[in-house]
């Protein structure tokens, strides 16, 4: 079964680091994914981009809105995701244990599935 490890982070939290801190968190995420890789249980991994750089599209009622990004209602944002393939949830939420990101932000561990239920 595929679950995905949302890394959920305050949105300042990027900016009130300093060069070196990001380089060593970014550091410590790679080798999470490696040892990820090495055990067979990675997809797909990605950092995402601050929300500075993001936007929100809307086509509710057949009107077509798009809000570029930073968000003034938000205080967390998606950092980033792993998708694993995991046989249950409690080796997805194990993994999610051992993310370093978890010592600075929430790991948030979903299933992924239809979305009808």
């Amino acid at each position: 079964m595929a679950y995905l490890l949302l890394i959920v982070e305050p949105v300042e939290q990027r900016g009130q680091r300093s060069q070196e801190e990001g380089r060593e968190a970014y550091r410590q995420m790679v080798e999470f994914a490696d040892g990820l890789k090495a055990r067979g249980v990675l997809r797909a991994v990605e950092s995402l981009t601050s929300q500075k750089e993001a936007a929100r599209v809307s086509t509710a009622h057949g009107d077509t809105r798009v809000v570029d990004g930073p968000f003034a209602e938000a205080k967390e944002m998606i950092g980033g995701f792993f998708l694993l393939d995991c046989e249950t949830q409690d080796e997805a939420v194990a993994i999610a244990n051992e993310c370093p990101a978890a010592a600075w932000c929430t790991v948030e561990v979903r299933k992924t599935g239809p979305c009808y239920f």
